[in-house]
């Protein structure tokens, strides 16, 4: 079982505040995606420790890789990481690209950055898409849902928003038939669409949650999307005898429901770029992407990334990007390698130093630094 973030053990009345309420506080467990007569390849471990593949990425990310190995250090985190400082910003690292993805298909466990991808056409294609599907690391979990000590647009939001990672309108099979005209395909299985519903119930159940919602886009796309929700009907069907309830509702006004009424969401499922921007609607209800874990599962690889892939090419350098959601990711990560003790300590130092208002960083209203913060965290271990 592949497990994530469950509830750090509270060992005085102090720390009780800080490990109730949050998602990725609570015992919260990631669905096995391999069936059960196939087993996972485990994680390698060398001398009593793992090794984890680490890729920083461009923008933030080598101030929060760097914030997330001094409080691993600092908490004698059994861990060593290969680390693999590739970059978007140039096609020039595509043998280092492929280097971290041998590292990851050795290690089988990762965690990075995000990677930045060039919008012009002359540009290289997504790293990011590249490793989901190369890898088959096909399905994407962000918990969103308010932390004490962060005000927020939103209260009670606790949200499990799953998505498609390998096809949907990220197939990249997009060409030029015509000067001036553009085709660009949307690919939708019915075989990858039940594996990702599949997900989405099996976390729905083995968390305790009520609802799955499914998003989409069926009243116009009636081939592509129409798939996607009567495959998800389908597989709803299934786990009628566990009490989850389904629901559907059509992208548009979904949007408009997050920002009027995200209490009424609990899991959420859909393809790709859906997932992309509710995941970002999401962060923006609970105090932003610097706070939103997730990680990205497959059969036999997991690799772990905050939630709202944003590089934040605007704050690179300056040491003022928020760590939560990179520590609370690596937290997600050390469950998955059965490394509770080590994962408690760290997500209730996360949490009390921002419940404390300890150390804020300027987008949940303080003026931390990135290593005030994670300073801050490291004393409260």
């Amino acid at each position: 079982m592949l497990k994530s973030l469950a509830r750090p053990v509270t060992q005085n009345l102090a720390r009780t505040t800080f490990s109730r309420g949050f998602a990725s506080q609570a015992s919260t467990a990631i669905p096995t995606p391999a069936p059960v007569e196939q087993q996972t390849i485990a994680p390698k471990k060398y001398g009593g420790k793992y090794t984890v593949t680490m890729i920083p990425g461009d923008g933030v990310g080598p101030d929060l890789a760097a914030s997330v190995k001094d409080v691993f250090k600092a908490a004698n985190v059994p861990v060593e990481f290969e680390q693999y400082d590739v970059s978007g910003m140039t096609s020039s690292d595509d043998k280092l690209f492929k280097e971290s993805l041998e590292s990851l298909r050795r290690n089988k466990v990762g965690i990075k950055g995000t990677l930045f991808t060039p919008a012009t056409k002359l540009g290289h294609t997504s790293f990011n898409v590249t490793m989901r599907k190369d890898l088959d690391i096909y399905a994407s979990l962000s918990l969103c849902k308010n932390i004490p000590g962060i005000n927020a647009r939103m209260s009670n939001v606790d949200i499990a928003i799953i998505r498609e990672n390998t096809e949907g309108e990220y197939s990249g099979l997009e060409h030029q038939s015509f000067p001036g005209v553009v085709e660009s395909l949307k690919i939708i299985t019915r075989a990858k669409t039940e594996r990702i519903a599949r997900f989405a119930f099996d976390f729905a159940v083995k968390n305790n949650r009520k609802k799955v919602t499914a998003v989409h886009k069926a009243n116009i796309m009636k081939l592509g999307d129409g798939l996607f929700l009567r495959t998800c009907r389908e597989v709803a069907e299934e786990y009628k005898h566990h009490g989850i309830a389904f629901n559907d509702m059509i992208v548009d006004n979904t949007a408009m429901q997050l920002v009027s009424r995200p209490q009424q969401f609990d899991v959420m499922v859909m393809p790709n770029l859906y997932g992309n921007i509710v995941s970002n609607v999401g962060a923006g209800l609970i105090g932003g992407p610097g706070i939103i874990p997730g990680c990205n599962i497959g059969r036999e690889y997991a690799m772990f990334e905050p939630g709202c892939r944003h590089v934040g090419l605007d704050l690179a350098d300056q040491n003022a990007a928020n760590p939560t959601a990179m520590l609370l990711s690596s937290v997600m990560m050390l469950r998955h390698l059965n490394l509770d003790d080590h994962a408690n300590r760290i997500s209730n130092a996360v949490y009390e130093t921002i419940q404390t208002g300890t150390a804020k960083t300027r987008d949940i209203g303080g003026q931390s630094s990135t290593t005030e913060f994670t300073a801050a965290v490291v004393s409260k271990l």
